[in-house]
């Protein structure tokens, strides 16, 4: 790829890089990730792929901006209060990046179209804020063999991991099941600190551009957690679970399901 003159000024912090370069950096403009979820995790994750130059950036979310959002949604304001937040986030997006493909998509993934809608994605990043999405989307990136980055955040705590079908642990190898509807609060209960998501958002995006240079080591078969509180990281070891319903030697789950609605993850 021939990067313009403002091109090579722009990503000249990247090209620098003995480990990215002029290959790398072309390897960032050919990528496309599909992000679901223009929230908490979505807006930087978002942002940061933009200013890298990541090709083609697919964002879905079915909700419009609203006040509360505002405290840690990061590409939106009060401009855009009332707006679908994938338009939102695309504005923002387009402003900082204008070389970057955004698509928006307004709508609720379900079990019926994600398949197709991930097919022609190189990563896909899970920054959803319910345990039905969360679950469908790593199912569906098994079943499609797409590299997932999926990432939590509650009050003062988030995790991150990388999950790479059939090379180390999925989604279900960590928890099996969703948990039963209430069990877990969601931020509007709970709450949530307003910088949390971006520092747990900057490490999915990190996790994104390692996979796409292929470079460094990503998060495979570990969840790195980070207590905001405690300014601590740790990591826990996933293990592959040979039993697991969706990877496992013997999987019981052949079809996307499509869980009740009524739960809310870490977001």
């Amino acid at each position: 790829m021939d990067f313009t003159e403002d091109q090579l000024l722009r990503y000249s912090r990247h090209i620098i890089l003995p480990e990215v370069g002029g290959k790398g950096q072309t390897k960032i403009a050919n990528a496309k990730v599909f992000i679901v979820g223009a929230g908490g995790l979505g807006c930087p994750v978002g942002y940061y792929l933009t200013a890298a130059g990541v090709g083609t950036i697919a964002i879905i979310d079915n909700d419009t901006v609203e006040m509360s959002n505002l405290q840690r949604q990061i590409a939106h304001s009060v401009n855009t209060i009332g707006m679908p937040k994938v338009e939102s986030a695309k504005n923002t997006f387009k402003a900082l990046n204008p070389d970057v493909n955004i698509i928006a998509m307004k709508k609720r993934i379900s079990k019926d179209d994600i398949l197709d809608l991930i097919k022609d994605y190189d990563i896909v990043v899970d920054g959803s804020d319910n345990f039905p999405t969360r679950y469908l989307v790593n199912d569906a990136c098994v079943m499609a063999k797409k590299p997932l980055v999926s990432g939590a955040i509650l009050r003062f705590e988030g995790q991150v991991t990388t999950l790479i079908p059939g090379d180390g642990p999925c989604y279900r190898c960590l928890f099996e099941e969703p948990p039963p509807p209430g069990l877990v609060p969601s931020c509007q209960e709970a709450g949530v600190l307003g910088v949390l998501p971006g520092v747990i958002g900057g490490l999915q995006a990190t996790e994104v551009l390692k996979i796409i240079l292929g470079k460094g080591d990503i998060l495979k078969g570990e969840l790195l957690i980070y207590n905001a509180m405690k300014t601590t990281f740790r990591k826990v070891k996933i293990p592959r679970n040979p039993s697991c319903p969706i990877c496992g030697e013997n999987p019981t789950i052949t079809e996307l399901i499509d869980y009740n609605e009524g739960y809310c993850a870490m977001q």
